[in-house]
């Protein structure tokens, strides 16, 4: 049979990124390509606790359906902890909990854009949202990343070029994939930006309790005094990417349509996970629990940086990040980039070509995107050495 497939979804291809994963299925290929947390990170004695307290005391409510906007308890708790910490929300913000920070995007894109309007991104950007924006028949227009930030007179220009511009995406706290820290003048700007063109703001913020070296930057979202952010939070990197609980601040008035979106969607969060992550904030040390994470990315970024210096030399160029999960390398001019990639996963190391990430799936670009926080340091150090002799080849 033939089939037809919609038009929203035939134009799509697999993710890059997904695709390489295939190649780390083989055990002796080490994975530089991935962005998963680190499995020491995961505080499986408290999960396994917390687990069996659940199904011991509140098995019906575990297991039963949920309200759509999520289990009240873990709304109220993290409405306050949000607030008190980060300064975000507003009385005007309503928070509700969803399937991972990628169902943010979907709802996002699903509640404000109709197919052929415009979505302003980064770029270059993370795959998973891009191919999210996409699926909606969206326009993207892309704005170059620089060492703070994505370039404030590129987004202007694009704020007057453009029509239907719904939304502006950005990750500005570690970007994925190039690792900037968009700085406290240019979140600023940005929402001057959006205020003045009528126009919203999607704040994406996986990496933010990442933080290794430096201050923090406040968020966008702490500047909104006009109900134009949208916020993006989770627990992927912080608990665990599995469970799939975040969470977004936004607009009571978005969150409700959100809320609609998402019930045609998959009705409520995991209810199971949701009773998981309020008693793990609520019982256990939390805050203690982010400095144990910062501490081991703090060894493996540091690692992994030292070894690129050693062990690659001047055959790449890139600004250390002050957290995160990743480091984006430019190569020479004259290397072939796709070529290298290749070279690599030949020689038992997977990274991801630069290309994956572009707003423009037809630009092309010299750099490529390494990940620290998957590999043990052992395997950091092997890989490394491998990219350095695969290097030493193209010079």
């Amino acid at each position: 049979m033939d089939y037809l497939f919609s038009n929203r979804i035939s134009s799509l291809k697999p993710s890059a990124i997904r695709e390489i994963l295939k190649a780390t299925a083989n055990s002796d290929v080490i994975a530089f390509s991935a962005g998963n947390p680190a499995v020491e990170s995961f505080p499986v004695d408290a999960v396994r606790e917390i687990s069996a307290d659940i199904l011991a005391t509140r098995p019906i409510l575990a297991l039963q359906y949920g309200v759509t906007e999520g289990y009240e308890p873990l709304r109220q708790l993290l409405s306050d902890y949000m607030k008190t910490k980060y300064n975000i929300g507003r009385d005007f913000d309503s928070l509700i909990i969803t399937s991972g920070a990628t169902q943010v995007m979907d709802l996002t894109t699903k509640v404000l854009c109709n197919e052929g309007d415009t979505v302003i991104c980064e770029n270059p950007s993370f795959i998973g949202s891009l191919n999210c924006f996409r699926s909606y028949g969206c326009k993207l227009r892309g704005v170059n990343m620089q060492s703070d930030g994505l370039s404030v007179e590129e987004l202007e220009q694009a704020l007057k070029e453009e029509k239907n511009v719904r939304f502006i995406y950005l990750i500005p706290n570690f970007q994925n994939p190039t690792g900037a820290t968009m700085s406290l003048a240019k979140r600023k700007a940005v929402y001057e930006l959006a205020k003045k063109y009528g126009v919203m703001i999607l704040e994406d913020n996986p990496y933010g309790d990442t933080r290794i070296k430096g201050d923090d930057v406040p968020s966008i979202k702490s500047m909104d005094e006009d109900g134009i952010v949208i916020y993006a939070g989770s627990f992927s990197k912080v608990l665990s990417p599995g469970i799939r609980v975040g969470f977004t601040v936004a607009p009571a008035a978005l969150a409700a349509k959100m809320t609609v979106g998402k019930q045609a969607g998959d009705v409520h969060t995991t209810m199971f996970f949701q009773l998981l992550v309020y008693d793990w904030m609520k019982k256990y040390d939390f805050e203690g629990h982010i400095e144990k994470i910062k501490s081991i990315y703090r060894g493996k970024l540091n690692l992994m940086c030292d070894l690129i210096d050693t062990e690659l030399g001047d055959f790449v160029t890139y600004n250390r990040p002050e957290g995160g999960l990743f480091v984006w390398c430019d190569l020479p001019a004259d290397v072939d980039m796709p070529a290298f990639c290749k070279a690599a996963v030949e020689n038992g190391v997977a990274i991801v070509p630069g290309s994956a990430f572009m707003v423009d799936e037809k630009e092309k670009t010299q750099a490529v995107r390494l990940n620290f926080s998957t590999p043990t340091d052992e395997k950091i150090v092997e890989g490394m050495k491998i990219l350095g002799k695969a290097a030493k080849s193209f010079k």
